[in-house]
């Protein structure tokens, strides 16, 4: 399972006082907060910062930094990734996943054969959408409905689906 989730990328200064553009990368925006602790990774090494004030503008979210009061401290990091470790990661509900811990589950049919792994969810906006690549090299798409998503194991990386009639072409 993953450890940390990315949450959004530092798109580029605000002001003059290290304030910066965060484009969100999660399905919450709201979640950052004051308060809030981010693992900033730099490429070559991860800073933990913690967030003084929020403000939304637009689809992005602004952002300014403990300790950081300068644009020249901040610029830095434009296009880097901001992180939160599974701690601090939102609540799930019951039968909500993360999208990091389902990518790479072994998908089996319900009469027990094999058919491929998950290689991507898209977000779609009735229900999210489960890519399976089969062993043929072909996708096959099933939406994440209760009818077709029958079991979910994230620790056994393991799922089992039922694949509705036209699915399949």
């Amino acid at each position: 399972m993953e450890e940390r989730f990315q949450v959004g990328v530092i798109t580029s200064t605000h002001g003059i006082r290290g304030e910066v553009k965060v484009f969100p990368t999660t399905d919450d925006v709201k979640r950052f907060k004051k308060g809030i602790s981010l693992i900033l990774d730099t490429g070559k090494e991860e800073k933990e910062l913690i967030v003084e004030s929020v403000k939304f503008f637009k689809q992005f979210a602004i952002l300014k930094f403990q300790g950081i009061d300068n644009i020249n401290d901040i610029e830095k990091y434009k296009s880097k990734s901001l992180y939160v470790t599974r701690e601090n990661a939102v609540r799930l509900k019951k039968d909500e996943y993360f999208i990091a811990d389902l990518i790479g589950s072994k998908v089996w049919e319900d009469n027990g054969s094999y058919l491929g792994e998950l290689q991507d969810v898209m977000e779609t906006g009735a229900n999210d959408v489960y890519v399976i690549l089969q062993e043929n090299e072909k996708e096959i798409l099933l939406p994440a409905i209760k009818e077709c998503i029958l079991e979910i194991d994230i620790e056994e990386k393991k799922m089992v689906v039922h694949v509705m009639e036209g699915l399949r072409d």
